[in-house]
């Protein structure tokens, strides 16, 4: 699940899009984090389990900016740490 609002802060994971191709990155580095995907769903997987053991959050965006469904996870990593 996804919930609205939140910002980004440095070393959290973005998926994002570009020229058609999805891709994921840490916050505030300009490379891409590993592998090119296809699909979004491909990317969105990866990312979010690069954030569930970087304990950060993940978000995903369009190649225009923020998606009408973008937004961080509702379900913060670091809570699923007891």
């Amino acid at each position: 699940m996804r919930e609205k609002g939140y910002g980004m802060a440095a070393g959290d994971i973005e998926t994002f899009q570009r020229d058609g191709i999805w891709f994921n990155r840490i916050e505030g580095e300009s490379r891409t984090l590993g592998a090119s995907f296809l699909t979004e769903a491909e990317a969105i997987k990866v990312g979010r389990g690069a954030a569930v053991a970087r304990q950060v959050t993940h978000t995903v965006r369009t190649e225009e900016g923020p998606s009408p469904d973008s937004g961080v996870y509702a379900v913060h990593p670091r809570d699923l740490i007891g």
